[in-house]
């Protein structure tokens, strides 16, 4: 067992895949609101349009999620786990959360806690590193505990064991410029986050990062800044990291994970959403290969009425997760994708997940890689 990950795309030793067990619904507060807010209250198109008018203060409303839902998510995740050990990888699993889990708390605030599903999100992996992220929504605040005993089997091994600053995450501890500005959205105009609510332990805007914005390529880091509480969270890791990594800013190419908007497949060869996505990047990085694949198609996607709350935008699909520099698993619906992949040569591995709308993530959330054969090489150079 060895920590040893300093990228995505070469050869693939030992994962962890994360848990949906007893995911019963979403704890929608001021937090979850302003970390899903394009696709809640934003992202004008066929498939994804308001949901819930935008709550307020600190009390949180329990969005039940169907159970048949909850149950086929379940299936996925646990058939994706199955599909990377036939493939050679050594998976290991997060504790799964209870049926009846107490409700986690910090100061000024109370949620329901989630189980370690998206775990790509807290954690960031950095070579023989384990650095645990500050998150953004209360009710994911304790979910890397649920990787502990991974994380300190790793550590036992000798890998390197770090959290970042923890938030209090109080409301006026967000930037709200992000959310109130319908010019920098990618999907039009948004309904603004309104009101938040002072409390005694307010101490200004907080440094908050998900794993999933880093784009990690050896010894270069590109990482996606929104907003203040990002930008915090990235001079932390510039000093912690200097002299061993390179980070490269990139200004709003989304909200938050660029992982469903840019991933690296080799050296040289990006998948992305959109061509434009070239210009935001470090001019190394430029001349790389962009594949872009066709436009989602409606049909791929389960039939949802207004009591489903969609989480993600219809190009979730592009959150692939690459075995190596030629192996990639994609969903097995996503067929335009598989076409565009299995036509630049790769071999494509198709993978059902049936509801990656309805929770946010898809194989590249629910995984955290931990041992890759590759160094800390300098691509860019």
């Amino acid at each position: 067992m060895k920590l040893h990950s300093h990228d995505d795309f070469t050869p693939l030793r030992e994962i962890i895949v994360g848990s949906a067990a007893n995911y019963l619904s979403h704890e929608r507060d001021v937090t979850f609101e302003l970390f899903h807010h394009e696709n809640l209250t934003g992202f004008r198109s066929d498939w994804a349009y308001p949901r819930l008018a935008t709550t307020r203060g600190t009390a949180p409303q329990s969005w039940h999620i169907k159970h048949g839902y909850a149950e086929e998510l379940h299936e996925d995740v646990e058939n994706l786990a199955a599909v990377l050990a036939d493939l050679g990888v050594i998976v290991h699993r997060p504790l799964p959360l209870p049926p009846n889990a107490d409700p986690i708390a910090g100061l000024g605030w109370q949620a329901a806690p989630t189980p370690a599903l998206n775990i790509r999100d807290n954690t960031l992996i950095l070579g023989d590193e384990i650095i645990e992220t500050p998150p953004a929504i209360r009710s994911r605040y304790l979910e890397t505990r649920l990787l502990a005993p991974v994380f300190r089997a790793y550590y036992g091994a000798g890998a390197r064991w770090t959290t970042m600053p923890r938030p209090l995450l109080t409301d006026n501890s967000f930037d709200l410029s992000y959310a109130r500005d319908a010019t920098t959205t990618l999907g039009g105009p948004t309904e603004p986050i309104a009101d938040p609510q002072p409390s005694p332990y307010d101490v200004g805007f907080e440094m908050m990062l998900d794993g999933a914005q880093v784009l990690r390529l050896g010894r270069d880091l590109v990482v996606n800044i929104a907003h203040a509480n990002h930008l915090m969270a990235v001079e932390w890791l510039e000093r912690h990291l200097q002299g061993h990594y390179r980070i490269h800013r990139v200004h709003r190419m989304a909200d938050n994970h660029i992982d469903s908007m840019l991933l690296a497949l080799k050296p040289g060869v990006f998948l992305a959403r959109h061509a434009g996505l070239r210009d935001l990047l470090p001019e190394p990085l430029q001349r790389w290969q962009f594949i872009v694949p066709p436009q989602p198609d409606p049909g791929a996607f389960p039939a949802y009425d207004d009591a489903d709350l969609l989480l993600t935008s219809p190009y979730i699909d592009l959150n692939v997760l690459s075995i190596d520099e030629n192996t990639v698993l994609v969903n097995e619906d996503c067929t335009g994708l598989i076409k565009t992949l299995d036509a630049a040569g790769f071999t494509t591995v198709p993978v059902r997940h049936r509801h990656r709308r309805l929770f946010g993530g898809r194989f590249h959330c629910f995984t955290l890689d931990t041992h890759r054969s590759g160094g800390c090489e300098d691509y860019l150079s």
